[in-house]
């Protein structure tokens, strides 16, 4: 089992053939991922060779989709060009939309979020400004390394990429069934709740790892969800610690306001929760390994 990916997920690439979208659709046929197409109005018609892996460009997501039968999309479109992009999938129907790009103005996200709504939130949002998601050994639909982990019964959730990619380097003896990376902008598709509610309903978790930041309420909106809703094990790890008080730190969505925002305040919801939290990854780690072994 997995969330939302799996080696049946069918996948395409928006702005597969730009700079950025070729080398990671290159990195993720390496990982097994099953990319059966590209969208690119300009070059439809043809095909690009990946080490002998010829994938075919269509011109638009809907023809993808008739064509291959995709049901994944990671998007590698410039920020500019983005909102149209996630909208164009979204009229498409496709149930994932994975967008990648970061820099996208919060009102484009806020734009594309609403017609998600609009169209009966038939495609589900990850992202934007996030490194993808993982089902190890199985999928991989974004920019995570796929080779610093292998399928497991932890399942992750984080705001931040490069501590995704850390808190999978720490248990990569034990593995993970999904890890999601939602991206730490101020509106996103996907929250915590989300994923921990998917993680929850799968059967082969075992233990729930939510890494969040400082800036916001999510994560306090994760915490009462938690107590209400979770009854697996889940640790956490709040990014900020040392942070200036009133100061932004990194993404945009980083913003303390008061003590709602603080890593302080964040952690103390999370325990009351009965969530374990680590003050370092390499700690918060250590409490998973503990929860395992028990």
């Amino acid at each position: 089992m997995a969330i939302w990916l799996n080696k049946d997920s069918k996948v395409i690439v928006q702005g597969m053939t730009g700079a950025t979208g070729m080398k990671h659709t290159k990195l993720m046929l390496g990982d097994g991922t099953h990319v059966v197409g590209g969208v690119n109005p300009r070059k439809a018609g043809q095909t690009v060779d990946f080490d002998g892996t010829e994938v075919p460009v269509f011109g638009t997501v809907a023809e993808a989709i008739e064509k291959t039968g995709a049901n994944v999309s990671v998007i590698f479109v410039p920020e500019k060009f983005t909102k149209d992009a996630v909208v164009e999938a979204i009229d498409a129907e496709i149930p994932l939309a994975v967008v990648i790009t970061e820099g996208i103005a919060v009102h484009d996200t806020a734009a594309f979020w609403a017609h998600a709504g609009k169209k009966g939130n038939k495609t589900r949002i990850i992202g934007p400004n996030c490194p993808g998601i993982i089902t190890p050994g199985q999928s991989n639909v974004g920019i995570i390394p796929g080779d610093i982990t292998k399928p497991g019964r932890i399942g992750l959730v984080s705001k931040s990429g490069t501590l995704t990619y850390q808190m999978m380097y720490e248990l990569r003896d034990l593995g993970f069934s999904t890890a999601v990376g939602i991206g730490g902008d101020p509106i996103i598709g996907t929250t915590h709740i989300d994923a921990l509610a998917a993680f929850q309903d799968d059967p082969d978790t075992d233990l729930i790892v939510m890494i969040g930041e400082i800036g916001g309420d999510a994560e306090e909106r994760a915490a009462a969800f938690i107590k209400e809703n979770v009854t697996k094990p889940v640790v956490g790890y709040v990014a900020g610690f040392t942070a200036p008080e009133g100061k932004t730190m990194g993404h945009a969505g980083a913003i303390v306001s008061g003590s709602s925002g603080t890593a302080q305040a964040k952690k103390e919801a999370l325990e009351a929760a009965g969530v374990k939290v680590g003050k370092t990854p390499t700690e918060t780690a250590k409490l998973a390994r503990e929860i395992l072994s028990a």
